[in-house]
C-alpha cells in the first residue's frame, strides 16, 4: 500500500485544503512555493547548517539499559528532549520560517498547547527578527505558565484565547482567524501535521531529520539502519511524522503511536479520536474528529496540553484505517506513572506529551532482539507542577 500524500494532498481519505475563499491565494502561493524551496541546495544547507549549530543536532540515541532489560527488547530513546527550545518543535519552526523568508513573509502568527510549539517559534522570529504573534488558550496559558513567560522574554505578543474549551482547538480558531485577515503579510507557522495540505506534508518533512538521524544512528550501534518498532506519542502528530518518515514504506518496522486516552476511552474526558473519532472537517484538513453525530466538536480532555485536540493529523488516520500503525489509547494515569519510571530509572524527566508513549511499553510484547526506538519528543521542565502535585498526592 501507498502510506505517501498523492497529488491532492491526501492520504488516503484523510487531508485535502477546506479553506475559507480569502485564504485560497495565500495557501496556492505556499503549495506551489515550499517544495521547491524546501528541496533547494540554499535551503538545505541554511537549515541544516542551523540545526547543527544553533539547535545541537544530531539529537542522541540513547539505549536505555535498565528499561531495556525491564521490557525484554533493546529500547533506544530518541533525545528530542535535548533540543534547544526543549523539545522537537524548533526543527520545524526554523524550517517554516526560512520558507516564510523566502516568500517575502513579514510577519509570523503562530498557535500552542503545551507551549513548546510557541517558544520554538518565538524563538525563531527572535533569531529572524521578525514579530511573532502566538495564540494559547487561556487554560493552557495557567497551566503552562513558564513556556508563556519565555515566550514573552523572547519577544513574542501571547495572546491568551477565552473562547470554547480554552485550549488547543481553540487558540487554531483564533489563529486562523487572523490569518484570515492579514493573508498578505502573514505566515502561520502551524505547529503539527494538521491544518489544509501542504502543512501536514511540509510539517513531516521539516521534522524527517528524526527518522534520518535514527536511520544513522542504527547503522552505528546495531549495525542495520532500521529497527523493529518505532514508538511515539500523537497528538497532532509532528514528532510521530517525523520518527516514522523515512519508514512508512518499510513493513519490516512495527510503528506505535500512543494518543491521550485521559480519563478513559468510556468517559466524556477523553481525546482519543483515532480510536472514537469519526470522518470530519476541521482546521483546513479531513481527519478523524471527536464530533457529535450533527457535526458538533467535543470537546477534549487530556491532562497533557499537546495532546489536548479532537482530531488527529491526516498521515496518522490513514496510517490508522489502514492498519499500518498499531495506536493505544493512554489514559492521564497510566502517562503520570510512565513518566515517574523514567525519571527514576534512567534520569530523564520527559513531557507529559512523551510520556503518554512510555507508558505504552508495558502493553507491548517484545522479544529479548528487538530493536525499540521510542521518541522522548520533549523534556518535562513545562510540566513539573503538575508532576509536583501528583507526586504529593
Amino acid at each position: 500500500m501507498n502510506y505517501q500524500i498523492d497529488e491532492n494532498g491526501f492520504y488516503g481519505n484523510y487531508g485535502g485544503a477546506y479553506i475559507p475563499e480569502i485564504l485560497y491565494k495565500t495557501v496556492e502561493n505556499l503549495k506551489e512555493a515550499y517544495l521547491p524551496i524546501i528541496e533547494s541546495e540554499e535551503f538545505k544547507q541554511e537549515f541544516h547548517t542551523l540545526l547543527r549549530d544553533y539547535v545541537g543536532r544530531p539529537s542522541p540515541l540513547y539505549l536505555a539499559k535498565r528499561m531495556s532489560e525491564k521490557y525484554g527488547c533493546r529500547l533506544y530513546l530518541k533525545r528530542e528532549d535535548l533540543n534547544h527550545t526543549g523539545a522537537h518543535k524548533i526543527n520545524n519552526s526554523l524550517g517554516q520560517i526560512l520558507i516564510a523568508k523566502k516568500m517575502g513573509k513579514t510577519r509570523i502568527i503562530a498557535e500552542t498547547g503545551a507551549g513548546q510549539h510557541g517558544v520554538a517559534t518565538a524563538t525563531a522570529c527572535a533569531l529572524m527578527n521578525m514579530p511573532c504573534t502566538v495564540y494559547m488558550g487561556a487554560l493552557d496559558v495557567e497551566r503552562q505558565r513558564p513556556n508563556v513567560e519565555r515566550m514573552k522574554m523572547l519577544g513574542a505578543t501571547v495572546v491568551p484565547v477565552h473562547s470554547g474549551n480554552k485550549t488547543l482547538k481553540d487558540a487554531t480558531n483564533e489563529a486562523i482567524r487572523d490569518w484570515c485577515c492579514h493573508p498578505a503579510d502573514t505566515f502561520y507557522i502551524i505547529g503539527s501535521t494538521v491544518g489544509p495540505h501542504p502543512y501536514p506534508d511540509m510539517v513531516a518533512r521539516l521534522q524527517s531529520v528524526i527518522s534520518e538521524e535514527i536511520r544513522e544512528q542504527l547503522t552505528e550501534k546495531e549495525g542495520r539502519d532500521y529497527p523493529d518498532y518505532l514508538m511515539a506519542c500523537v497528538g497532532g502528530g509532528s514528532n510521530a511524522a517525523g520518527t516514522i518518515f523515512h519508514y512508512i514504506e518499510d513493513e519490516r518496522v512495527k510503528i506505535v503511536l500512543a494518543e491521550a486516552g485521559g480519563l478513559g476511552l468510556d468517559s466524556d474526558k477523553t481525546a482519543a479520536s483515532l480510536e472514537i473519532g469519526t470522518d470530519g472537517i476541521l482546521h483546513g484538513s479531513r481527519i478523524k474528529l471527536m464530533q457529535t453525530e450533527d457535526g458538533q466538536i467535543i470537546e477534549p480532555y487530556s491532562i497533557s496540553a499537546g495532546l489536548d485536540y479532537p482530531g488527529t493529523g491526516p498521515l496518522h488516520c490513514n496510517l490508522y484505517v489502514t492498519g499500518r500503525a498499531q495506536v493505544l489509547a493512554v489514559n492521564d494515569d497510566e502517562a503520570l506513572t510512565a513518566a515517574f519510571e523514567l525519571t527514576r530509572m534512567e534520569g530523564i524527566i520527559p513531557a507529559l506529551e512523551s510520556a503518554h508513549i512510555l507508558a505504552a511499553l508495558p502493553k507491548m510484547q517484545f522479544q529479548p532482539d528487538d530493536v525499540v526506538v521510542l521518541t522522548v519528543s520533549g523534556r518535562g521542565d513545562k510540566d513539573l507542577e503538575t508532576y509536583l502535585k501528583h507526586m504529593n498526592d
